[in-house]
């Protein structure tokens, strides 16, 4: 009897232990929970940003310089403004349309019925094709930034270009970027410096195109004409006396003609694009510094 008496209480304390243990649970869920969290780590910092690679394809306004001082295209000075996670790729060369720079060697100087550049051969370019390569091109996070509609205007094959087929080829160039899940980001051509009486004025074609590949790609699109004609009112660059090449402002940021910029000129216009870059929020902002 005395057994049976210990048994029922200890049943009845067991029973009362659970009750309350359940009630503290309903009254203070947070204060239950603490020794589940405490057993599970949280994660404490984020991982480490992802190395990306920058590539670029344009003209002589964006090349890296091949000797001397002049030219020197900005896409040799974009580098400087990102952190280590950033290499930059500059695939751009002088005297290139898109077509030439896509197609090098392949362009006739024979024009078509419609207008445009016979091509020989639909092969692409030596450099076009290694950032196309699945193992060393363009990877998923990569950004490729297009910039051409300088040579284009050229009235002559092969460089010539009219503005359908170049709103197609850039428009081709970004799928291509999109493809393998890089970035492809789109400029309008950066202006020379010309001059209506005291303010320098916009001078480059394929604005609308640009813009509608743009559209067609939902790549963002960087107005480097619009921006650099700012720029170059901003440091009252017109009226001049034409001083290129060494002396006055125009000196110190273009070479000896209106077009081509010295290593300060080509610093300020890639200070425009990652300015912009940064205004427009893309990611690759985070690496700038």
């Amino acid at each position: 009897m005395r057994n049976l008496r210990i048994l029922i209480t200890t049943a009845l304390m067991i029973a009362l232990s659970s009750v309350g243990l359940s009630a503290a649970s309903a009254a203070d869920p947070v204060a239950t929970n603490c020794t589940s969290a405490s057993r599970a780590q949280a994660p404490v910092a984020q991982a480490a940003a992802a190395p990306v690679t920058v590539w670029l394809a344009g003209d002589s306004t964006m090349a890296n310089p091949s000797s001397g001082r002049c030219p020197v295209g900005w896409g040799s000075q974009f580098d400087a403004l990102f952190n280590s996670d950033v290499t930059v790729k500059n695939q751009a060369v002088g005297g290139r349309s898109i077509q030439t720079w896509l197609y090098e060697g392949n362009v006739s100087s024979t024009k078509g019925s419609d207008g445009e550049c016979r091509l020989t051969s639909t092969t692409y370019s030596s450099r076009w094709q290694a950032m196309l390569n699945s193992s060393t091109g363009m990877k998923a996070g990569d950004y490729l930034f297009i910039q051409f509609g300088i040579n284009d205007s050229s009235s002559t094959c092969p460089r010539h270009v009219g503005p359908a087929q170049y709103r197609q080829l850039m428009t081709q160039m970004a799928q291509a970027a999109l493809a393998r899940g890089a970035h492809p980001v789109l400029l309008t051509p950066v202006a020379a410096i010309t001059c209506s009486g005291s303010t320098a004025t916009k001078n480059r074609g394929f604005v609308n195109e640009t813009f509608a590949a743009g559209s067609a790609t939902r790549a963002p699109v960087i107005d480097l004409q619009t921006l650099s004609v700012s720029l170059y009112n901003s440091l009252h660059f017109c009226p001049n006396n034409g001083d290129y090449g060494g002396s006055g402002p125009l000196g110190t940021f273009f070479c000896n003609d209106h077009t081509h910029f010295d290593t300060y000129g080509a610093q300020r216009v890639a200070g425009l694009v990652a300015d912009d870059v940064r205004r427009q929020n893309l990611p690759l902002a985070a690496y700038l510094t």
